[in-house]
């Protein structure tokens, strides 16, 4: 059983995580930038470390800062919640070296899910149907071309470490293909410091059902149920 937990993570996820801790009897640790003191969790959890300033850069994305509150108040496992540091491998990483908890998947876990063309290709190999596309990342604009020629259009380009609905151009007509192509590769790189995409078959009108698996280290293993996140604004879930 833990006995203390460290939120990295601020706001409405972060006070469930604290208040979900308490009803199991666990003690909490809120970490906060300058711009959350005041915030509920911080009010809430049994203590509070300030990390950095308001930018998340230099806060929530701050590992080492994170980590380092978590050996100070001395708490055993850290929550990422959504968003911020929980889908990223190195920080999976750097609690497993320093005999912290990462509540989430093992990083090697994180590391082929969270880039999307290593899922493609992981699903390929264990049978699970996929849209037409490409399973490796397209490193020019011809190797793209190929890709479509060979499913047809409309296709959407897609960043690999993409997340969030951003990072992805629809193309429904050949000669906007090549302009897509490039701007994609550059938000790509901006947004994420990693140019690499992959195209699939564009689907209109489809409807985005997810059922959700909960796994432990012990083998035990829930299905949620489903839900249908198909109500999106720019590719990402509004309900």
């Amino acid at each position: 059983m833990l006995n203390k937990v460290l939120i990295a993570n601020r706001g409405e996820i972060a006070l469930r995580v604290a208040r979900a801790c308490r009803e199991l009897g666990i003690r909490t640790v809120a970490v906060y930038s300058t711009a959350d003191s005041d915030s509920a969790v911080v009010r809430y959890a049994d203590e509070a470390v300030q990390i950095g300033p308001g930018p998340a850069k230099r806060s929530y994305l701050n590992m080492s800062a994170v980590v380092e509150a978590a050996k100070r108040t001395g708490a055993d496992a850290i929550h990422p919640g959504y968003g911020f540091l929980s889908e990223d491998p190195y920080f999976a990483q750097a609690c497993a070296s320093n005999g912290i908890t990462f509540i989430g998947p093992p990083p090697q876990v994180i590391a082929k899910l969270g880039d999307k063309v290593a899922a493609r290709g992981l699903m390929a190999e264990v049978g699970v149907p996929l849209l037409p596309g490409s399973l490796h990342p397209l490193r020019t604009v011809d190797q793209a071309k190929a890709v479509v020629d060979e499913i047809g259009l409309p296709v959407i380009i897609k960043a690999a470490a993409g997340g969030g609905g951003r990072g992805m151009s629809v193309v429904r007509d050949e000669a906007d293909f090549s302009r897509a192509y490039r701007e994609t590769r550059a938000a790509a790189q901006a947004l994420f410091g990693d140019n690499r995409v992959y195209v699939e078959r564009y689907l209109d009108n489809a409807r985005h059902v997810e059922i959700q698996v909960l796994a432990d280290a012990h083998g035990s293993v829930i299905q949620l149920g489903e839900r249908d996140c198909s109500a999106q604004r720019r590719y990402q879930k509004l309900v």
